[in-house]
């Protein structure tokens, strides 16, 4: 009489029989299939032959995620990037120690069969029946299948589970799929494709990225007990992960050793001499992400991130642009000078210290191209005490804040309104310390009186005129700018702010076209107000900030960057006076304390209302930088506050800006030859 388990190894074995039968009817023998489940469901043979037949024929492998890289402009790192760590590699750059022990371990019939194994089926029915265990008998093939089955769930918990569950139909169109693989691709492709595209354990996703966590070696450099360690993973990740369960690990890649031996891929002698091996590992804890930059640059490397995620150069909507972010594999190239940025860093570190309740924020320029030299903040990236992850240097839609109030450093926007009006630099007001506003009118044909705006004065009882527009620029006379946006217009002026590419607050209000715009009301930023200036470094040439050079695709392919626009903003000769009068101010004007010492430098201070932001902005032919001081969380007055080790008295745009400017940009151009600034009468 036969014992319960023949007779239970006997029913399944028929009913493997029966689905193998109603498989080959369908054109195909199917394995893989948990039999015991098959038998639950009640399965029959036309079932299985139409649920099959009823399945899309079309597999299309979607392309995998991978690390992407951001490189300065001189192509050093600034940050790798991920959704998953992934570097995809092609065949011969995988050892075939690897490949050779995955196929030992996991199927070392996979060069005989196709995308399916009966074999397989009966050993697993006979071991499962058998007490032996749970056995499965997909094929590397079906598993490399289910593999991308999970990478299209992505991060969608339900989607995953779905790829996989044990179920009739998902095992069904897993071994089509298997079918339509193997017709296309060869075995050492197939291969290749599943020695990327698996998890690995530890984040990391394929054998490349697996190989550099565990080992800070190379795919194509794995020893024998190496690539045995990893192919023993993928059975399961966690559980046999040699950080975590470094036993686990041991004894699971000695058993994929002695599968190698058992199977002539290596001799015993070899087998033996591996098992004998310590495991070795020397571990690259993954680091990913615009944190992981040095030198400040995690606040531009985030500002990579989002001009890839907004401009619809890299995608026609937000979804698309997100997809191509999150797939990754992009090689991005950007403008950053790594000399610049080091001497930048280097300032707004040395001036103001990240504990400071004030901070600093600088950017560089290039005048004539848009590119963004260099970007920092005296707060370091972060979410610790004394960090932030908010880019005090853009505006709010590029990971930035509200800005803040640029004071009198708006006044040569003014300026070059009213020289295009037509008015010219020997204009003369009496400017008195104390004036009451002039009546304007905005865009919109809004009146503002002196009654409604009232008064406006100069910092110093002693500042009054008359004074014409250069010596007024020199000495920041606040009246003098009253009464000349009051002959040039409101309008006049915000025309010329959009032609600089100032078309909002930083936070995304509109521009306040009021009367006190003329002295800095409006809340810009350092990227916008350094563009402004590199404006009239470039003889009216404005062109909008670039980060990005180049960027290549996952397949090494050019893929298309947004390009600077450069438009004529205003005449040469207008720019040219507006340099004439900025250079005057470094000379022996409010800016002198930040005027370099090697060169022509030209460039304008300003200080807000009770002092709580401070800001110097200046260029020179090569390069254009804004400096802004500020008490960032709920800006108090910066009038007697510690700021880099000293107790500030009383805080200016030239004493306290200007030195941080003047350090940054005399760094960044060491090295460079100087060239004159192009001056003109001011007539």
């Amino acid at each position: 009489m036969s014992s319960p388990r023949m007779g239970s190894f006997a029913r399944k074995s028929r009913l493997a029989a029966k689905f193998l039968g109603a498989s080959a009817a369908a054109g195909v023998l199917t394995a893989g299939i948990a039999v015991p489940a098959v038998g639950g469901l009640g399965l029959t043979a036309k079932n299985a032959t139409d649920d099959f037949q009823n399945l899309p024929d079309d597999f299309i492998a979607p392309p995998l995620t991978q690390a992407s890289t951001i490189y300065d402009a001189s192509g050093n790192v600034i940050a790798t990037v991920w959704d998953r760590d992934r570097t995809v590699v092609p065949s011969d750059q995988i050892s075939p120690l690897v490949k050779s022990a995955l196929v030992d371990i996991e199927d070392n019939r996979f060069y005989q069969h196709g995308a399916i194994d009966p074999k397989g089926i009966l050993r697993a029915v006979g071991n499962n029946a058998g007490g032996g265990g749970t056995q499965g008998a997909s094929t590397l093939t079906q598993q490399y299948v289910k593999n991308v089955f999970v990478e299209e769930a992505g991060d969608d918990q339900q989607a995953v589970l779905q790829a996989q569950a044990q179920s009739l139909g998902r095992k069904l169109k897993e071994m089509k799929y298997a079918i339509k693989v193997e017709e296309t691709l060869t075995k050492d492709q197939i291969l290749t494709n599943y020695l990327n595209i698996t998890f690995f354990g530890e984040q990391a996703y394929g054998i490349e990225a697996a190989s550099e966590r565990y080992f800070s070696e190379h795919a194509k450099d794995l020893t024998l007990p190496q690539a045995a360690l990893l192919a023993g993973l993928v059975q399961s990740p966690s559980g046999y992960d040699p950080v975590a369960n470094p036993k686990a690990a041991q004894d699971r890649r000695d058993t994929v050793l002695r599968k190698m031996a058992q199977y002539g891929t290596i001799s015993q002698e070899q087998a033996d001499q591996a098992i004998a091996t310590p495991v070795q590992l020397n571990v690259s804890k993954p680091q990913q992400g615009c944190i992981t930059a040095q030198q400040g640059e995690g606040f531009f490397c985030d500002y990579v991130k989002d001009q890839v995620l907004n401009d619809p150069a890299f995608g026609a909507n937000s979804a698309a642009r997100q997809a191509l972010w999150k797939r990754g594999g992009l090689q991005i190239h950007t403008t950053l000078d790594p000399k610049a940025q080091t001497a930048l860093q280097s300032s707004v570190t040395s001036h103001v210290y990240a504990s400071d309740k004030a901070a600093t924020a600088t950017t560089v320029v290039q005048p004539g191209t848009g590119k963004i030299i260099a970007m920092g903040q005296s707060r370091p990236y972060g979410v610790n005490a004394n960090q932030t992850q908010i880019n005090y240097n853009v505006e709010k839609s590029m990971g930035g804040g509200i800005g803040f109030p640029t004071g009198s450093t708006f006044k040569p926007i003014v300026a070059a309104a009213a020289l295009e009006s037509g008015i010219t630099p020997s204009q003369s007001y009496a400017s008195p310390y104390s004036m009451t506003w002039p009546t304007m009118t905005d865009c919109s044909g809004n009146k503002y009186s002196g009654a409604q705006t009232g008064t406006v004065h100069n910092d110093s009882t002693s500042l009054v005129g008359p004074f014409t527009m250069g010596p007024a620029m020199a000495a920041s006379v606040n009246t003098y700018f009253a009464s000349l946006e009051g002959d040039v217009g409101l309008c006049s002026v915000a025309q010329m702010a959009n032609k600089l590419g100032i078309e909002q607050q930083a936070g995304g209000t509109p521009l306040a076209v009021t009367p006190a715009m003329a002295l800095g009301s409006n809340s810009l930023t350092p990227l916008e107000m350094a563009n402004v200036y590199a404006t009239f470094a470039a003889h009216g040439s404005y062109c909008t900030p670039t980060a990005i050079d180049s960027m290549t695709g996952p397949d090494g392919k050019p893929i298309s960057v947004p390009q600077s626009q450069c438009t004529q903003a205003m005449s040469a000769q207008t720019a040219d006076q507006i340099t004439t009068m900025l250079k005057g101010v470094v000379q022996d004007g409010t800016g002198s304390p930040a005027g370099l010492t090697d060169r022509d430098s030209a460039g304008k201070t300003g200080t807000t209302n009770d002092s709580k932001q401070v800001w110097f902005v200046g260029y020179t032919p090569e390069l254009s930088g804004a400096t802004v001081v500020t008490d960032t969380d709920n800006p108090k007055q910066l009038d007697g506050q510690s700021i880099g080790g000293q107790v500030i008295g009383q805080a200016f745009g030239g004493t306290l800006a200007g030195p941080i400017w003047r350090d940054a940009m005399t760094g960044a151009l060491k090295g460079t030859d100087p060239t004159p600034l192009t001056t003109v009468p001011l007539q």
